[in-house]
C-alpha cells in the first residue's frame, strides 16, 4: 500500500540519523513532504539528499530541542516557507548509562542533559508547532521506550528512563486534552534497536546485547525500519481511531 500520507507535511526531529531518518524516509516513499530537523544540519541535510534521490521531496533545519524560542521561530519559518504541518514526530532523544549511585557529579549532569532533550524538548517543539497541528488537525507521534513501563536491568541512567515515562504521560495527556480538536496523540515504544545512539555499547558490550537478546522472543536487536512501519500507521488515517496509546515496537521484550 503507498500514498498513506500524501498531501501532509511531517516534521520530524532528531532525524539526521537513526530512529529518526528512518521514519523521514518512510513517511517521504508513503508521499509526505518532509521537514528534517536535527541539532546537526549537516546529518538533517544529508537525510534530506537521501530522499530527494528517491523522488521524494523535503527540506532540512538545524534545531537544538532545548532551544524554546529556537523550536517557535523554526515552526514560524516552515508555516511560512512550507505550510501548516500535519504531522508532527517528536524523535530527538540522548541516553546515558551511568547508574544513580555513580560520580555525583556526572548523575547531576545526566540528569540534566536527558530531561532537557528527551522530555522537556518534547514540549518546546510540539508547543511551538501547536497551533498548525490544530489547524490541520493533524496528529503527534511520541518516541518513547520499553522504559516509558520499566527500568531495564541493563546498565541504564535512571534519568533516562524517567525521561520516557514521561513522553508517555504527556502523549497520554495531549491526547485527552486535544481530541476535541481532532488531534491524534500516540507513541511508539522501540525496544533494543541499532542505531547510532547505542553504536559504541554495541561494540564495546557484547554481554549488555546479549543480555537484551535472551529476553527478546524475537531474539534479534531492532533496526530503525522497524521503527518506520509503526509510524506510518500512526500518521495515516489507517490509524484514525487511535489516540492516547502506545505500540511496542520491541520484538516482545515486555511480554517476558
Amino acid at each position: 500500500m503507498t500514498g498513506l500520507l500524501d498531501r501532509h507535511l511531517a516534521v520530524v526531529t532528531g532525524s539526521g540519523s537513526g530512529i529518526g531518518r528512518a521514519i523521514a524516509l518512510g513517511y517521504a516513499k508513503q508521499g509526505a513532504q518532509v521537514v528534517a530537523l536535527d541539532i546537526d544540519g549537516d546529518s538533517a541535510a544529508e537525510t534530506v539528499k537521501a530522499i530527494s534521490r528517491s523522488g521524494g521531496k523535503a527540506h532540512s533545519f538545524t534545531l537544538d530541542v532545548r532551544e524554546r524560542d529556537r523550536c517557535r521561530d523554526v515552526a514560524a519559518q516552515i508555516e511560512l516557507k512550507i505550510g501548516q504541518i500535519s504531522i508532527l514526530v517528536n524523535n530527538a532523544g540522548i541516553n546515558r548509562r551511568n547508574a544513580f549511585t555513580a560520580e555525583p557529579q556526572a548523575v547531576i549532569t545526566d540528569w540534566q542533559d536527558i530531561l532537557a532533550i528527551n522530555l522537556n524538548g518534547v514540549f518546546n517543539v510540539t508547543h511551538a508547532f501547536l497551533a498548525q497541528l490544530r489547524a490541520t488537525k493533524g496528529r503527534i507521534i511520541n518516541i518513547a521506550s520499553i522504559q516509558s513501563f520499566m527500568h531495564v536491568r541493563t546498565p541504564n541512567s535512571p534519568a533516562y528512563t524517567t525521561s520516557k515515562h514521561g513522553v508517555l504521560g504527556f502523549t497520554r495527556a495531549l491526547a485527552a486534552e486535544l481530541g476535541k480538536d481532532g488531534v491524534r496523540v500516540n507513541a511508539i515504544g522501540p525496544g533494543f534497536i541499532e542505531t547510532p545512539l547505542n553504536e559504541k555499547v554495541r561494540a564495546t558490550n557484547p554481554d549488555l546485547v546479549r543480555i537484551f537478546l535472551e529476553h527478546t522472543p524475537l531474539g534479534r536487536a531492532g533496526k530503525p525500519e522497524d521503527i518506520a512501519g509503526p509510524a506510518i500507521f500512526l500518521a495515516s488515517d489507517l490509524s484514525g481511531f487511535v489516540t492516547g496509546s502506545i505500540i511496542m515496537a520491541d520484538g516482545g521484550y515486555r511480554v517476558v
